[in-house]
């Protein structure tokens, strides 16, 4: 059985709606998470990347089945990261990202590019 999995770049899903999340981006990554949680989507693991300040919204860790993940440095290198052991452990892997150069980096990986309001469209 092949596993599926999503990873999600938080900051590029968050910035697409502009809902005022920069007052506030923990608290936009936390709510993104939730929905996350809650979400019917046709995935066996999501994997949510958290930069910056938004890190401080939700602790690294898995909660069911999303995996929050905190950048070291900047989150699309991350992702990126994510993406590629997602890829070597066999896993069908979608990559939720408006960033044109890591759609491309993952696309090699053998990763499917989506953008952040095919996401957002899946959560209702």
């Amino acid at each position: 059985m092949v596993i599926s999995t999503l990873v999600v770049d938080a900051a590029n899903v968050v910035g697409s709606v502009p809902d005022g999340w920069w007052k506030d981006r923990a608290g936009a990554a936390r709510r993104l998470h939730e929905r996350l949680l809650v979400a019917d989507l046709p995935h066996d693991e999501v994997v949510l990347v958290l930069e910056g300040a938004a890190k401080g919204g939700v602790p690294a860790g898995r909660d069911v089945h999303v995996t929050t993940v905190h950048a070291a440095r900047d989150g699309d290198r991350e992702v990126q990261a994510q993406a590629a052991a997602a890829v070597e452990r066999g896993a069908r892997v979608t990559v939720v990202t408006a960033d044109r150069v890591l759609r491309g980096r993952v696309e090699q990986l053998g990763a499917q590019p989506m953008s952040p309001s095919w996401l957002l469209d899946q959560l209702g």
